[in-house]
């Protein structure tokens, strides 16, 4: 006897827990998932332990704490030269992931269609069709990810709702130009487009290049979703906390929704992120060179193998191209190589609707260096 029709029929288990289970299983070193294994900083530890211990531990405001809001109207001036009234323009959301399902489930109705852009983050998708939209797959241009304008105008329709954009891109590790920004901000003006933006990666970007936010185009920012993480930035995705921005109209019907899925994001880690941020606010600044030098060290040790790679934009994933060794599928092979040599990776194609031939594997480099090296030894050896 049939109980209950699926809602999302053809979704299983996420590609990121089952490629950590596998690592778990063979012991092997997990650059699959994307998470940091060194400590976040001291001081943020010690503003949770205090905000736990003072009784931070009750339900906060269902938009977040007033104190953390206004810490990060202050952050968006400082590093977006971004003004935002925290009151009716931020929401404090438990991970910017139920932020982006909440966006898209205020703003599409049946029938209605969303374009995303693959390869894309697997969340987006599931949201449009539980929404009662349909998710519109346009692909980014060959090996440089960059967004294929002709395409996605071509895409449109008088149905098109919506478009998904993510820079810095999980999981190519690209990241949008100003030029993009402007096309985007003219081609959502002309169809008249809502935009959900990812943006959690937007202090991890390389080579002295800047983030560029919808929430600095004028045209973008009164039709934009903009979604950030605390997790990404202050290295504890396990908080799973994080914040949406966008103009009042919007953001009321947001928050009507996010009432009733989580209704409040943890309250003892508003409060710490707030003091830290308080003593602290050039802290995000500082992570570009931090994971750079990771990035690179990474980088400089797979030279000697038969790897092809170009050094990740941004996020904290290098992407490796294996086509000069194996001529493989990427979710065989990286199921492979998590049993042996032991080392576990995210294939690139199930990011896509229809995936191109590409012989494509996501590493995250957001690990101590040790382990880093230990991994791009195992893959010399390959």
């Amino acid at each position: 006897m049939t109980l209950i029709k699926s809602k999302l029929p053809t979704t299983g288990t996420t590609i990121f827990t089952r490629m950590s289970a596998l690592a778990a299983q063979y012991d092997a070193l997990n650059l699959s998932q994307g998470y940091p294994d060194f400590d976040p900083p001291q001081a943020l530890l010690e503003a949770m332990s205090r905000a736990i211990k003072e009784g931070n531990n009750q339900y906060a405001p269902m938009a977040g704490l007033p104190a953390l809001r206004e810490q990060l109207a202050g952050q968006l001036a400082l590093h977006r030269n971004v003004n935002c009234n925290p009151d009716t323009e931020i929401t404090i959301v438990p991970g910017a992931t139920e932020g982006i399902y909440c966006s898209i489930m205020a703003s599409v109705h049946s029938g209605d269609e969303v374009i995303v852009l693959d390869p894309c983050y697997d969340s987006y998708a599931p949201a449009i069709h539980m929404a009662g939209g349909r998710a519109i797959h346009v692909a980014l241009q060959g090996d440089s990810f960059a967004p294929d304008w002709a395409a996605i105008e071509a895409a449109l329709s008088p149905r098109s709702r919506m478009i998904v954009i993510n820079s810095p891109h999980n999981p190519t590790g690209t990241t949008w130009s100003e030029a993009d920004l402007q096309t985007l901000e003219k081609l959502a003006q002309q169809h008249n487009l809502l935009v959900c933006s990812d943006e959690v990666y937007e202090h991890l970007v390389y080579d002295g290049q800047q983030h560029h936010s919808v929430l600095q185009r004028p045209g973008l920012r009164e039709r934009a979703f903009a979604h950030f993480s605390f997790g990404k930035t202050f290295s504890v995705t396990g908080w799973k906390t994080g914040y949406c921005v966008a103009p009042p109209a919007l953001t009321a019907e947001l928050r009507k929704v996010h009432q009733f899925v989580a209704f409040v994001a943890v309250t003892p880690v508003q409060q710490a992120i707030a003091d830290f941020l308080t003593s602290d606010p050039g802290y995000p600044a500082t992570l570009a060179d931090t994971y750079q030098r990771r990035r690179d060290l990474f980088c400089h040790a797979l030279e000697p193998s038969r790897f092809t790679l170009r050094p990740s934009q941004g996020t904290y994933f290098q992407l490796l191209d294996y086509s000069a060794i194996s001529d493989l599928p990427d979710r065989q092979l990286s199921e492979e190589w998590t049993r042996s040599p032991g080392i576990a990776s995210i294939p690139v194609s199930v990011f896509y609707q229809r995936a191109p031939r590409q012989g494509l594997l996501r590493f995250c480099f957001a690990k101590r260096d040790e382990v880093l090296l230990e991994a791009a030894e195992m893959l010399c050896k390959i």
